[in-house]
């Protein structure tokens, strides 16, 4: 049986113990792989789990210790990666019966960052097919859930990584971020999660360096254990030509200071409607930020639908010009609603899809004119708390007669304005037993300022000792 309390220990915390000597690496990766053998029948939240090669890793990053040599910032730390990201001779399925076989020979860079630094993949996690779902449940893979409440979703499209955060199978993981598949399962789980700015860690996993949605990010239980994750895999790399330049001085423990800082509220974004009690959760992570000392002001930012609908038509052609060329000849292995998003993207004109920019334009300025004013801006990051587990993202969109629509996120709009960077932090629980989440959006680039904020958050409102009774 699995120690708890070794589960849901920090991935600093663990690191630190295996360099001074006082764990071994190996005790630490049986610990993880019994909770992924506990858990993972329940949850599904594992496609692979390497335990040989995870041992075998575990005894040399014992013999490292023992013989003084050099610890990289992860050194014996069990972690998972996303069964959408490239790693070398493990196939990568990215949730498709199409890829079933398929084997990269090369590692995601991502991945040779997280490695590089001493760190140890014991498995990989679910997606939903070609990580295109908010749901995650897949024809190749069945359905994924949430570890507070089973009948519930984890969110996606890094629902694995989520539930295995949260259920204590590993302390840290990897997913990526196209329309919020970081930060949804980050809130319906109540893990921190980052969807670091455009560009800070290299994506060159898509056939297409110019794309301007995608991030890689972590699953974490606490802000210095996301703050460590973007500090190992940040850039700059040269192959990705999004790359930032510079990288940033990221310090841990990260600063909670938000004294004097000026953030703006938006509970709604204009758009969506928002659950009572997510939204009662945001305003008591609100008026800790006032008593830490910063200024929180209610902003009206004029956003509307158009915002929605402009990503949604951007994702559907975005998905089809990388993996379209499967409808014809594979439509009975596709997940359904991803061949109805391909069939959807065929009739997208080249001069629709540009004419997308002129939406997302309007939404950055109006976006521009909150922040000449504000430090950040802070939202739910999901309206509700976790629906069923059997439930579709097409079924929760909706208008409702007020205006306001239905939906099961609110981070999508965010990616339209990718070079932002997004976190979500836990902001409280729900009185159906699950999570909620506060969202915090800072300027273009600025990480350290949303990674400080939510620093704030985490100090004042402390979420790391939650578990799940699962």
């Amino acid at each position: 049986m699995a120690d708890l309390d070794l589960c849901f220990t920090s991935a600093t915390e663990l690191a630190r113990r295996i360099a001074t000597g006082e764990m071994s690496p190996v005790d630490i990766v049986e610990n993880s792989l019994a909770r992924i053998e506990e858990v993972n029948p329940a949850l599904n939240c594992f496609c692979f789990v390497f335990p040989e090669e995870a041992r075998q890793k575990a005894k040399e990053a014992e013999a490292a210790v023992e013989a003084g040599k050099p610890l990289g910032p992860l050194h014996g730390v069990p972690i998972a990666i996303k069964d959408f990201t490239p790693t070398k001779g493990k196939t990568t399925t990215m949730g498709s019966k199409v890829y079933a076989d398929n084997v990269p020979d090369d590692d995601a860079q991502v991945v040779k960052d997280l490695l590089g630094a001493g760190a140890i993949m014991v498995g990989k996690t679910t997606t939903p097919e070609f990580a295109h779902d908010s749901f995650t449940h897949s024809p190749l893979w069945g359905t994924t859930r949430n570890p507070w409440n089973p009948e519930r979703t984890p969110g996606g499209s890094s629902g694995g990584s989520g539930a295995a955060v949260a259920s204590g199978c590993v302390t840290l993981a990897e997913g990526s971020d196209m329309g919020g598949s970081v930060r949804i399962p980050a809130s319906f789980c109540g893990t921190v999660g980052l969807k670091p700015s455009l560009g800070r860690i290299p994506m060159t996993v898509l056939p297409t360096v110019f794309d301007n949605i995608s991030h890689f990010g972590p699953l974490a239980r606490t802000l210095d254990d996301a703050a460590l994750f973007l500090d190992i895999a940040q850039g700059p790399f040269e192959r990705d030509i999004m790359s930032n330049a510079t990288p940033i001085d990221i310090q841990r423990p990260v600063p909670t200071d938000v004294g004097g800082m000026r953030i703006a509220l938006n509970m709604d974004l204009g758009i969506y409607h928002v659950d009572d009690e997510v939204a009662a959760n945001v305003e008591a992570c609100a008026a800790a930020l006032r008593d830490a000392g910063a200024v929180v002001e209610q902003v009206d930012l004029g956003w509307t639908p158009d915002c929605v609908d402009a990503w949604l038509t951007y994702w559907n052609v975005y998905l089809a010009a990388f993996f379209e060329q499967h409808l014809d000849t594979r439509r009975d292995d596709l997940d359904p609603n991803i061949a109805a998003m391909f069939d959807a993207a065929r009739k997208v004109s080249a001069i629709d899809f540009k004419r997308l920019e002129f939406v997302r334009t309007q939404q950055w300025f109006k976006l521009c004119d909150v922040f000449e004013r504000y430090d950040a801006l802070i939202c739910p990051t999901t309206p509700i708390p976790a629906p069923s587990a059997s439930s579709s993202d097409a079924e929760q969109l909706g208008m409702r007669p007020d205006g306001k629509m239905n939906s099961s996120d609110m981070t999508l709009v965010f990616n339209n304005v990718a070079q932002c960077p997004a976190l979500s932090v836990p902001s409280g629980m729900h009185s159906t037993g699950l999570p909620t989440s506060l969202q915090i959006i800072g300027h273009r680039f600025d990480d350290l300022t949303v990674l400080r904020i939510g620093a704030a958050v985490e100090r004042a409102m402390p979420w790391a000792q939650r578990r799940p009774a699962l």
